[in-house]
């Protein structure tokens, strides 16, 4: 019999009315977010080189100015492709607002996709460790960003990205923690569903300020 990887077994939503309820019910802290804005949107975004190179967009700045980076690049562009991006100078990047690091992490992004360092098709079926190796071989794709991905596009069920600010300020504001390593300890009773409890710290956060989190 064959094993069933679990990645490739949690393909369905992260958000489904069995695991709520399971989470809502063991937790009082997610249970209160529950009542205060109910359950957090099935957020997702497509697999590939496209939602990749979006999200090393997004590091370090806020997703609206991210957007506006990408749909300047994506316009100059005649294709988004790993080809096209290796074609571009750096003052063609430094004019469609991409900086010189980034530039640097779309062009290790593109070569690792053309010379199958990196196969985003066959990620679906390795472990969780495997795929994080895969991604954080890439020069400027590290921890958070291969959570994001993992959690949106590969919609793995217990993932807890600490290196996410609006999941740390929400965890500090609800449960007083201090520390990465406190926040661990509470995370822990969430398992084997944290990317579902992360999703309604998110719920919880963009309520709380009024803000819309659009994906794409």
């Amino acid at each position: 019999m064959t094993a069933v990887n679990p990645i490739q077994q949690n393909m369905l939503s992260i958000v489904n009315d069995a695991d709520v309820k399971s989470l809502i019910t063991k937790d009082k802290i997610i249970s209160s977010i529950y009542k205060q804005y109910g359950a957090p949107p099935k957020w997702s975004r497509p697999q590939g080189f496209v939602t990749l190179s979006k999200m090393i967009l997004e590091q370090q700045v806020s997703l609206a100015s991210a957007k506006a980076h990408f749909i300047k690049l994506n316009t100059y562009l005649q294709t988004f492709t790993p080809e096209d991006i290796l074609k571009l100078t750096d003052d063609e990047m430094h004019n469609c607002q991409v900086s010189r690091q980034k530039s640097t992490y779309l062009r290790a992004l593109s070569k690792a996709i053309l010379n199958t360092d990196l196969q985003l098709n066959h990620l679906p079926e390795l472990e969780e460790g495997d795929i994080r190796k895969q991604l954080t071989n890439i020069k400027g794709i590290g921890t958070w960003t291969t959570d994001v991905y993992l959690m949106f596009s590969l919609q793995a069920k217990d993932i807890f990205p600490l290196g996410d600010v609006a999941v740390v300020t929400t965890m500090k504001e609800l449960t007083g923690a201090q520390t990465k390593d406190d926040m661990l300890i509470i995370a822990e009773k969430w398992r084997p569903l944290r990317s579902l409890a992360t999703y309604f710290l998110w719920h919880y956060y963009l309520h709380k300020r009024n803000r819309t989190y659009l994906v794409e």
